[in-house]
């Protein structure tokens, strides 16, 4: 029996894999590193395995991991926009056609020196972990902050490169069982074939119907996510059936084909999709490496040391500046920034396991060796090791390479401004003189002018356009302050710059209809926070920077508080912006009470 109850160990899955977001959240470090240490710890605090409670048949656990992977890959096949790929086109066909290839063949052979693994299992592992794991390079690349290209090349790989990877493995998995190359090679190619041909052409067609009953309102808005769900995985499992292992790919052009096409927004469902997203991989992580025994780690810790650091300086350095030679779509330094990234993440993870398990069943089956079949069981810890060691390296040193390269913003705390008018023109060119990332956004060619001759980024454009998310870089800034003369465009902008930035990021300037009646004004769920002291309105803002307003930076201390500040500048001035060395820039709330000394604070004041 195991040592709790079904319910028991699912509830403290659950509940440890959210406190492991949250702790990564909080700590600013990778979740996969928690949802790890967590696993680990379950398993050996209370002697459960999710084994324990599937029985011996390993088909269930199979299928649950493949659904799980294939709703992930789903959702990361959501996030892809053929509009990246103006810049990005070329090395991302490069490194996941020809990088694939180097990494193979070096990761394989790496395996079969390392470990004096058999060729079938070295050359598997060297499939698994063609991989890059989106799941951790995402959280990586919103603290890295990198360039609109780099983003565009590191997403698009490692989001396409899953798939390509887990139908490497199973054609190597099929070589394995024949026993050589020479007499699977026709199956080989004819499985290959059929896989893209199924794959793409299921996925086009489901997109296709999918997008005519949107678009024909037949699925109702609160059903659509569930309804997608419900797709994706009669999607996984119909492919598999007609062309086996042929799921994954199916998914991740389908999630491709639907963000892409114009006629409906799938917004809100890529939304349901991340916090799906979110769950699955905690629960997934923490499952997974919780069937791995302690003393399976320590067997293969030495020689895993040894194999990761091949990984970091040999395989992923000469996989690019192979796969990109001679290639003008990205520079010296850009080569070296995606030879200094490639974490693994749950899909390698999770195709490992699945692996292992088949191989298991194929010595049972006499198909193989049993010693082949438990130098497969030895993959599970290698990779998980390699997932621990590629998380830790890439992102304590990915940051600094990048500032370093000057492919990264030192000061993360810039603002984007929607609206140029005279306030947000004066504001925006003190935080620019002191250093600050800022860009303005507004449709009026007189704005948009005025704010360039006081050599402030400005652009002409309409925050609400597919435009701006989609071309728009937004280097070293990390807070939206929606200041138009518009309420309602304000409240929008921060609703859809959410994702970007973060909730708790995106501001908007107090509503003129604040005091409306609830019927007339816009509702406050709908709203972004409220920024600046006092609550001012556009109006007032706008009448104070016309008639004698300045911008004041003040440092407050132990002796000058704020109550001197207001003596001095009176109630009607406005606090903008608060620094300080623990915090960087941000908009002052619009509940601000006290603020502490050694903070800066920028304001709008009367010159009188």
């Amino acid at each position: 029996m195991p040592p709790v109850t079904p319910i028991a160990y699912l509830a403290l899955v659950l509940a440890l894999g959210i406190l492991a977001q949250w702790l990564a959240w909080r700590l600013r470090i990778p979740s996969i590193l928690i949802l790890l240490a967590f696993g680990f710890g379950l398993s050996l605090t209370t002697g459960a395995r999710i084994d324990d409670y599937l029985g011996s048949e390993p088909d269930t656990l199979l299928a649950i991991v493949g659904l799980f992977v294939a709703i992930i890959l789903f959702e990361g096949g959501l996030t892809l926009k053929f509009s990246e790929l103006r810049q990005a086109g070329v090395p991302v066909l490069r490194l996941c056609s020809l990088g694939v290839a180097i990494a193979f063949a070096l990761t394989s052979i790496s395996a079969a020196c390392i470990f004096n693994w058999n060729w079938r299992v070295a050359a598997l592992l060297g499939a698994v972990l063609v991989v890059t794991g989106p799941t951790v390079v995402g959280p990586l690349l919103r603290v890295i902050k990198p360039t609109r290209k780099i983003t565009s090349i590191v997403k698009w790989e490692g989001i396409v490169i899953d798939p390509i990877g887990a139908i490497l493995a199973v054609l190597v998995f099929q070589v394995a069982l024949a026993g050589e190359l020479q007499s699977a090679g026709g199956a080989v190619a004819l499985a290959l074939l059929k896989t893209l041909l199924v794959g793409i052409v299921l996925a086009i067609l489901l997109a296709k119907t999918i997008e005519f009953l949107l678009k024909r309102h037949y699925i109702p808005e609160f059903l659509e996510g569930v309804f997608l769900l419900a797709v994706v995985a009669v999607a996984f499992a119909a492919s598999n059936a007609i062309q086996a292992e042929s799921g994954l790919l199916t998914v991740t052009v389908l999630g491709i084909a639907l963000t892409n096409q114009k006629s409906v927004s799938v917004r809100n469902i890529l939304q349901f999709k991340e916090n799906l997203r979110i769950l699955i991989i905690s629960l997934l992580f923490i499952l997974l490496s919780g069937r791995i025994a302690p003393t399976d780690l320590a067997t293969v810790a030495l020689p895993c040391l040894a194999f990761l650091g091949v990984l970091l300086l040999l395989v992923r350095p000469a996989s690019v500046y192979l796969s990109c030679l001679w290639s003008g779509d990205i520079d010296n330094r850009e080569r070296a920034f995606l030879a200094a990234l490639a974490p693994r993440g749950i899909v390698a993870a999770a195709v490992t396991s699945v692996f292992a398990i088949e191989f298991g069943h194929a010595a049972h089956q006499g198909k193989i060796d049993a010693a082949i079949a438990q130098q497969a069981e030895q993959m599970v810890p290698v990779v998980f090791l390699v997932i621990i060691g590629t998380v830790l390296v890439y992102g304590l040193i990915a940051r600094p390479f990048a500032l370093r390269l000057g492919l990264a913003s030192r000061n993360a705390n810039g603002v984007l401004f929607a609206g140029a008018d005279i306030w947000i023109r004066k504001i925006a060119t003190t935080l620019s003189n002191d250093g600050y990332s800022v860009m303005l956004l507004d449709t009026r060619y007189g704005n948009v002018a005025a704010a360039r001759m006081d050599g402030l980024h400005a652009v002409r454009a309409n925050i609400l356009s597919e435009h701006v998310e989609d071309n728009l870089e937004f280097p070293g800034i990390n807070h939206l302050v929606a200041g138009t003369s518009n309420d309602e465009v304000n409240s929008l902008a921060t609703r859809e710059f959410a994702h970007i930035f973060g909730k708790a990021n995106v501001w908007q300037i107090a509503p003129s209809d604040k005091d409306a009646h609830p019927t007339t004004s816009v509702a406050s769920h709908r709203r972004g926070r409220i920024c600046f002291s006092e609550e001012p309105t556009f109006q007032n803002l706008q009448n104070l920077a016309c008639r004698d307003g300045i911008i004041k930076k003040t440092l407050l201390t132990e002796i000058f508080t704020l109550e001197h500040f207001h003596a001095i500048h009176g109630e009607e001035a406005v606090i903008l912006f608060l620094h300080d060395e623990s915090k960087g820039l941000r908009p002052a709330a619009a509940d601000l009470e006290n603020i502490p000394a050694g903070t800066t604070i920028y304001s709008l004041v009367s010159s009188k």
